[in-house]
């Protein structure tokens, strides 16, 4: 029987206060290594997504218009077996079912590679785009490299847990940080910022509260790839992405449907 991760009680604390938590030794070195070659390969266009449907008409013959072609390789895990395999990592939902379980269903996978020159996302919170009642939503950010505030690293609001839902969103105007396109929180007091750095293997747990954001990666020469997925307790009621009918349950039990893993062969572990 594997070791099962277990989240301390000034783990759970922190990110009761703070909204966020980084924990180090869920993902092991050949993990990460499989990870990094797999990204780079899909920077490269070295695998087949003759299946995917790309929601840009670009060729994609450059990490950033590989990106930009699969916006951020969004909900990859309904079509690659490795992404599933990620979301579906034991350790990590070790500790999301301490955040938020004991039942706990997988929503939302990207996969960023954000190579040198591309910009980050304005203040924004997840719940905002994704809801659920109540509302659980928590992402879990894996680091494949080591983020920083040269390559754009995560930029977090610390106790903004505790906040609303800020309705008050516009398009950033500021274009050469922030990618356009997608919508910002207005009013966010910059000076209570504080920078998410992260190694590369490290996973970083935030609230869907939580105000959040990246700016551009201005090294010259390294990227910023972390697979980012997005989780909720199991019984919390969505129409996000089709319905409860389409999440995965992925730890405990729930009273309303959910799908199974299309990979691989998976039984959420049961309630202690």
């Amino acid at each position: 029987m594997r070791e099962k991760y277990q989240v301390s009680i000034e783990q759970r604390r922190f990110f009761g206060q703070n909204g966020y938590l980084r924990v180090a030794d869920l993902i092991n070195e050949e993990e990460l290594a499989e990870l990094d070659r797999h990204s780079m390969d899909l920077a490269c266009n070295k695998i087949d997504l003759s299946h995917v449907d790309a929601q840009h008409q670009t060729d994609g013959t450059t990490p950033q218009e590989m990106e930009d072609k699969y916006f951020r390789f969004i909900q990859f895990h309904k079509h690659l077996e490795i992404h599933e395999r990620f979301l579906l990592h034991a350790r990590v939902l070790d500790v999301l079912e301490v955040l938020i379980g004991p039942d706990v269903m997988a929503m939302q996978s990207m996969l960023f590679l954000k190579p040198p020159g591309q910009p980050g996302q304005a203040y924004h919170q997840d719940s905002h785009y994704i809801k659920t009642a109540p509302d659980t939503l928590c992402g879990a950010w894996i680091a494949i490299d080591d983020a920083d505030e040269e390559n754009g690293c995560m930029g977090f609001i610390p106790g903004s847990n505790h906040e609303p839902i800020y309705k008050d969103i516009e398009q950033p105007e500021n274009t050469e940080d922030f990618k356009e396109g997608l919508t910002e929180v207005q009013g966010v007091d910059n000076d209570r910022e504080i920078l998410g750095s992260a190694k590369a293997g490290e996973v970083v747990f935030f609230h869907g509260h939580l105000l959040h954001r990246s700016r551009r990666n201005e090294s010259k020469d390294r990227f910023r790839r972390a697979y980012v997925c997005h989780y909720a307790n199991a019984r919390a009621y969505t129409e996000w992405g089709g319905g409860n009918a389409e999440q995965i349950l992925v730890r405990g039990r729930t009273h309303l449907p959910y799908t199974k893993p299309k990979f691989i062969d998976f039984e959420p572990d049961p309630v202690e």
